[in-house]
């Protein structure tokens, strides 16, 4: 697998000598790569099955996984588990994590809203998803949004024009790239959200037919 180069300060100075799931997770949960520590929680790492079919991959934790602890416990991740089962992938066959790992938010009155982490937050924060792929190899990544899509297919993939394609990327043989589930939750109406819900079961039915 190909590795990237780093800059001093990234969650690379925090990796484990060792690296297991356990030992990634406990290491994460003191990382200092970049500052948005100071405003999360905390640190919110991948789980699921050590060694899945899928693994899936969001922008980052929201307002609620921030103050659980855990990923995809929100609305977003209510969302997946209904497509996924939908698309007759068990969940128990898939891990879940983010490109970064903190919840980055700005005050809007008492609402903590969400705030689209920048370039040098995710490049801080890469270390620790490449140390998940390298760590679980699962079968097939899918990229739940474009931070994700983009940070494992380079700055120039758009997922609104490569939508449920299978691509290869430096760090995963097979990715296939769809929505984030909070851009469904997003959709202006009831018939815009059954919509949009169908089109991202079908993107997980591609990933189902391949699995096999």
């Amino acid at each position: 697998m190909a590795r990237r180069v780093h800059t001093p300060g990234s969650a690379a100075d925090f990796l484990p000598a060792r690296k297991t799931l356990p030992a990634l997770r406990a290491a994460a949960a003191g990382c200092r790569g970049c500052d948005l520590y100071r405003r999360g929680t905390q640190t919110v790492f991948g789980e699921g099955s050590p060694r899945p079919r899928v693994m899936m991959i969001g922008e980052q934790p929201g307002h609620e996984e921030d103050l659980a602890g855990h990923p995809f416990v929100g609305p977003a991740g209510r969302l997946l588990d209904r497509a996924l089962a939908a698309a007759s992938i068990a969940r128990e066959d898939v891990y879940v994590t983010n490109v970064v790992k903190h919840f980055k938010w700005e005050p809007r009155g008492k609402r903590r809203i969400h705030a689209k982490p920048n370039q040098m937050e995710i490049a801080a924060c890469l270390p620790w998803l490449e140390a998940e792929l390298e760590v679980v190899e699962p079968d097939a990544v899918v990229c739940l949004g474009a931070t994700a899509a983009q940070a494992l297919l380079g700055p120039r993939f758009r997922v609104t024009k490569q939508r449920g394609q299978w691509v290869r990327a430096p760090l995963a043989e097979r990715v296939l790239a769809t929505v984030h589930p909070s851009a469904i939750l997003r959709a202006p109406d009831d018939e815009a959200r059954h919509r949009e819900f169908d089109r991202f079961v079908a993107d997980l039915v591609r990933v189902r037919a391949v699995l096999g």
